[in-house]
């Protein structure tokens, strides 16, 4: 019994405490004062411009590398040996400069040799024309038979034939005299001595003694190799109209190294080859840039870039105010109520920093350049108008 009275003490002082604390909070709490609506949301401020309208053409890049537009291989054409190297290695040289000489002694000695044999078939030769003059004078006389008239007359033509091959090889002979004194046949820069004062060199046209080389720089060469879907292309803009073929024209070209920034050489595309190549899938076009300061040399990488398109009117954009929408590419407008739209378009390549867009956007648009983060669709933002062209440089971005 008295258990059960303590059981029923404990469960009236819990639900008197209880009570307490409700009542006390319940007197704390302020009065409501109506429903509560949403918070005010403020009016983000943006950015925007319209885009830029302008006659564009698309231009396709390649990469290739420099060459000479001429590369002599300095060898030596008689054989002896090497006297005086007159050539400053790694220095421009005009054509016609002395760069190497060979020992000419034996050679001038062959010179004098051959001359001594001209002057004996020269002598020889005057005396069988004496003699056959005479003989035509004897044989009018009957002093001498026809037969000896025609050999005095076949000999003096025999010495004339001798004169005129000793003369052969007293050209000969100066020519290789000539030769021991080698000089550039182009000009150009050139390369280091392969062979120093003192050597033997050994001439002809088979294994000859490499001396040096010259490579022309103004104007250079770039080289590249253009796909066989870009090489279509292009012919099938030529049937059209839309742009010149390189096959019959020059066609306009720029050019940067590795270390450039934008286009600063200015060029065109002087030949392209007369076949595909078949393992490679593409044709081989050359370009010419004028290289008038020498600091371009053969062999450095280059990235050229030529018309792939005809002019046409377009829009240019900022690059940063392009979105990426699982592949797709898309740009906030405003309507006439300064709303937000979303406007999927086409993108084109970057030009002057600027992207080119080919689809969805007009010129009178206003394009949101800047605050895009708080941009939502169909919300309502505060415009400022801004300058389309004063784009800050931004990443490039791929269409």
């Amino acid at each position: 019994m008295s258990s059960s009275r303590a059981s029923s003490r404990l469960f009236w002082r819990s639900f008197a405490a209880g009570l307490f604390i409700t009542v006390s909070l319940s007197a704390c709490k302020p009065a409501a004062k109506g429903p509560a609506g949403p918070p005010q949301a403020t009016i983000p401020d943006v950015t925007v411009a319209k885009p830029i309208a302008r006659r564009l053409t698309d231009w396709d890049e390649f990469t290739g590398r420099l060459t000479s537009r001429e590369k002599v291989e300095v060898r030596a054409r008689v054989s002896g040996y090497l006297t005086v190297v007159s050539l400053k290695e790694g220095t421009e040289v005009k054509a016609g400069d002395l760069l190497f000489t060979i020992d000419p002694r034996p050679y001038e000695a062959i010179v004098q040799r051959a001359e001594a044999v001209l002057a004996q078939a020269k002598t020889n030769a005057e005396l069988a024309n004496i003699e056959a003059k005479n003989a035509t004078t004897l044989r009018q006389g009957q002093v001498i038979s026809t037969e000896e008239s025609e050999r005095r007359l076949k000999s003096a033509a025999g010495e004339q034939a001798a004169v005129r091959a000793a003369e052969a090889m007293v050209s000969s002979a100066k020519l290789d005299l000539e030769f021991t004194q080698i000089r550039a046949p182009i000009s150009g820069r050139i390369s280091d001595a392969r062979v120093t004062e003192g050597n033997l060199v050994t001439g002809g046209t088979k294994d000859a003694t490499l001396l040096t080389t010259i490579v022309a720089l103004d104007p250079i060469y770039c080289d590249i190799e253009v796909d066989e879907r870009s090489a279509l292309k292009y012919r099938e803009m030529h049937k059209s109209g839309e742009r010149e073929s390189a096959l019959f024209g020059l066609i306009p070209a720029e050019m940067a190294l590795v270390n450039q920034v934008g286009w600063p050489h200015q060029g065109q595309i002087d030949f392209v080859d007369n076949q595909i190549n078949p393992a490679t899938g593409t044709i081989r076009a050359r370009a010419v840039f004028p290289n008038k300061d020498r600091l371009m040399s053969p062999g450095f990488f280059a990235k050229v870039r030529i018309p792939g398109s005809g002019e046409y009117d377009g829009l240019l954009i900022r690059d940063a105010a392009v979105g990426d929408d699982q592949g797709s590419s898309y740009v906030w407008v405003l309507d006439a109520e300064d709303k937000a739209v979303y406007r999927p378009i086409t993108l084109g390549p970057l030009l002057d920093g600027l992207r080119v867009v080919r689809g969805g956007l007009k010129a009178d648009d206003r394009v949101i350049i800047l605050g895009l983060m708080s941009v939502r669709n169909g919300n309502k933002v505060k415009p400022a108008l801004a300058d389309m062209s004063l784009a800050a440089p931004t990443k490039d971005k791929q269409p």
